[in-house]
């Protein structure tokens, strides 16, 4: 599956196979923004053990991502000195979802079976197989997500 990144250069996920990742649908003036520096701190603990931190901006939640990818991008590394790969905006809910995170939603709905995204900061942890094994709620600490993480590792 290919997905553009900041800058937009196009990449294939391919490139991060056989790696852990948690993948996060993010947004820069939500209250989860803060958020970023767990999601740093994890990425940078656990990268050379093949983990990737893969952010996805959406403006669907209370037009909360209003930034362009260039704004983006000097926000996130300004703000939180952000290191792991930030793509340009998508749609993670709707018709016009990324595909991405259709597949996401379905291999790990949320609760009771629910597959749409609810808010900013939906956390999807995948195993080195490709695996959707957990969705995290925004309101969980990236920090709280270590243990499963580890166990995948």
């Amino acid at each position: 599956m290919k997905v553009t990144d900041i800058p937009v250069t196009g990449r294939d996920l391919s490139e991060h196979a056989g790696q852990v990742l948690l993948i996060v649908n993010t947004a820069s003036k939500c209250g989860f923004t803060p958020q970023y520096e767990g999601l740093e701190a994890l990425y940078r603990k656990y990268k050379d053990r093949s983990f990737a931190v893969l952010a996805f901006p959406c403006n669907q939640f209370g037009a909360q991502e209003p930034g362009d990818a260039a704004e983006i991008a000097h926000f996130c590394s300004l703000t939180y000195d952000v290191t792991f790969p930030v793509f340009p905006k998508i749609e993670v809910n709707g018709p016009h979802a990324a595909p991405l995170f259709e597949h996401l939603k379905a291999e790990a709905p949320g609760v009771l079976g629910l597959k749409g995204i609810k808010w900013n900061f939906t956390k999807f942890l995948v195993d080195r197989s490709g695996k959707t094994v957990e969705r995290y709620a925004p309101t969980t600490r990236p920090e709280a997500i270590e243990g499963d993480i580890e166990k995948l590792l």
